[in-house]
């Protein structure tokens, strides 16, 4: 199984490698639009602003291959800010155009604690996840939830989650070879 990690100048794409390769996926690390339309599943993987995110995607021409994968049907997971990027748009960095793949926005979180970091369970299914973020997702595409949070979202062939699998324990790791079994 052949993972693309999308490099774009956003952070966490080490240990998402990592992750994958312990399931024993060839995964690797590319910022070529080439290898990331090629590849069995594409990885959207962030940690950091979503305005530089977006831009190094567009230097990189991943946002057009991105759209174009999942627009023919291409396996596709988004990973926290990967989640957010895939949205229409964000309200982070005084507003930011996405990939337009979901429906939706990111917003800032508004109750509770910000950033909102630590283990929470997600629902259906009542595993519990590693949480880092500060913004939330708004999509009618949700799946599933935690804490009122958007947890999950999927459309056609792109899943994104607002947890870090690859930084969930073994619980994290079940989440990882569900989407190697889809592809």
């Amino acid at each position: 199984m052949n993972v693309a990690v999308c490099a774009y100048g956003a952070g966490n794409v080490r240990s998402v490698v990592a992750a994958f390769r312990r399931l024993g996926a060839d995964a690797a690390v590319t910022s070529s639009a080439a290898d990331v339309a090629a590849a069995d599943l594409a990885v959207l993987p962030g940690v950091g602003s979503a305005a530089s995110a977006m831009a190094g995607l567009r230097d990189r021409d991943l946002d057009r291959a991105l759209r174009e994968r999942v627009g023919t049907g291409g396996a596709t997971l988004g990973i926290c800010l990967g989640l957010q990027l895939a949205l229409e748009e964000s309200e982070e960095d005084d507003g930011v155009v996405g990939l337009g793949i979901l429906p939706g926005r990111a917003q800032r979180l508004r109750e509770g604690r910000v950033p909102r970091i630590g283990w929470a369970t997600v629902e259906p299914g009542g595993e519990a996840f590693y949480f880092a973020h500060s913004y939330a997702v708004e999509t009618p595409a949700a799946t599933a939830r935690s804490e009122g949070v958007v947890a999950v979202a999927e459309s056609g062939s792109f899943v994104g989650v607002q947890f870090h699998p690859e930084k969930s324990g073994a619980a994290g790791l079940r989440f990882l070879e569900r989407c190697l079994s889809r592809v």
